[in-house]
């Protein structure tokens, strides 16, 4: 608070109305401190896990993981600056910070849409056209080093045209457009239209397409029970993959306070949509935390995570074995290898008759 006289010699007292009571203020950071915690933590873990596991390292992983990333840097880099920016009213940072804290946001979520977009192609690709060649680690790479370049040119406006202004009892961090009315909206439309509009389309049709595929109907004369555990399975990662972006609509959330607090929810979920409906990401979620008492990791759990490619290099889905093919191979070889051995033992018999 800060007072000044004016002419006839009264005190006026100026006040920055966005400063909030100190147990609000308290009670807001015990939330956002947990919020971000868990953000941080459950994306590294995330990334943990599709590094350290060559079985992980697939296309739409690599996707994830750009997601990941995204994620824990904003949460990092942006969430608490935001979230002591709306507090306070305050501009604590400079200007450089301020160019910076303007620009990011809009790059990560562009990156996290994008990425979205992407794994949401890259399932109906797997699910609709299955016999089609899919991406390679090098073409995947591609496509998210494009994805960033992108973000950066659609961000890059916020971050030159960002500016601080300190006034009589606060400072400002704000985008100082060259045209105060047609700037901001023309920007805001682009951006509502690539970031929002777009992505959101393809990822309803692809999704619609893949779920009347995978929920309208079965291969006809295949009803094996190898075939309907497959088809679970790839039921299952459409549901993830859907209420991840249902938890990204946040973004459209009209009021600054809401869109932060979702915003760092939607970062949160995120791991814990991967723990609860994906089996490996649960299997690494349970190494990480195996010194709990109540967690328990078993030996399916292990294998989950284990390389069982017969090519490990190669996305295509036609050359990975699963559970069931690999305990037929097993016993297809234990059955071989006894066969072998009493035909050897008999050999020495046969000869000496």
């Amino acid at each position: 608070m800060a007072s000044e006289r004016d002419g006839s010699n009264s005190t006026r007292n100026l006040t920055n109305q966005f400063v909030q009571p100190a147990w609000r203020i308290a009670l807001w950071s015990v939330a956002y401190s947990t919020v971000l915690a868990v953000a941080v933590f459950g994306n590294l873990i995330v990334i943990w896990i599709i590094l350290a596991h060559k079985r992980m390292r697939t296309v739409t992983n690599y996707f994830l993981l750009n997601l990941a990333f995204s994620d824990v840097s904003m949460a990092a880099f942006n969430t608490l600056i935001n979230f002591i920016y709306a507090a306070h009213g305050e501009w604590y940072f400079g200007e450089v910070y301020c160019r910076f804290h303007n620009f990011f946001p809009v790059t990560a979520v562009f990156a996290s849409i994008y990425s979205m977009t992407a794994i949401a192609i890259d399932r109906y690709m797997a699910i609709i056209h299955p016999l089609k060649p899919r991406l390679s680690a090098k073409a995947t790479m591609g496509v998210i080093v494009c994805i960033w370049s992108l973000a950066v040119v659609l961000a890059f406006p916020l971050c030159y045209f960002s500016t601080t202004r300190a006034l009589p009892n606060r400072t400002l961090c704000y985008v100082a457009w060259p045209r105060v009315v047609d700037d901001p909206f023309m920007y805001h439309i682009i951006v509502t239209v690539l970031v929002y509009v777009l992505p959101l389309v393809v990822m309803g049709i692809t999704y619609t397409i893949i779920g009347v595929t995978l929920w309208g109907g079965e291969i006809p004369g295949d009803s094996s029970d190898n075939y309907h555990g497959q088809l679970r399975a790839k039921r299952k990662v459409v549901k993830m993959r859907i209420i991840v972006v249902v938890t990204r609509l946040c973004w459209l959330l009209p009021y600054r306070s809401l869109h932060l607090l979702w915003l760092a929810m939607s970062s949160t979920i995120q791991p814990i949509i991967y723990c609860c409906l994906n089996s490996r990401f649960r299997a690494g979620f349970k190494q990480v935390f195996r010194w709990c008492p109540f967690v328990r990791v078993s030996s399916y759990d292990e294998l989950e995570l284990q390389n069982t490619r017969l090519r490990p290099g190669h996305q295509s889905s036609m050359c990975t074995l699963t559970r069931v093919d690999t305990s037929i191979l097993s016993k297809d070889k234990s059955t071989y290898s006894r066969g072998n051995r009493s035909r050897l033992n008999s050999e020495p018999n046969n000869k000496d008759s």
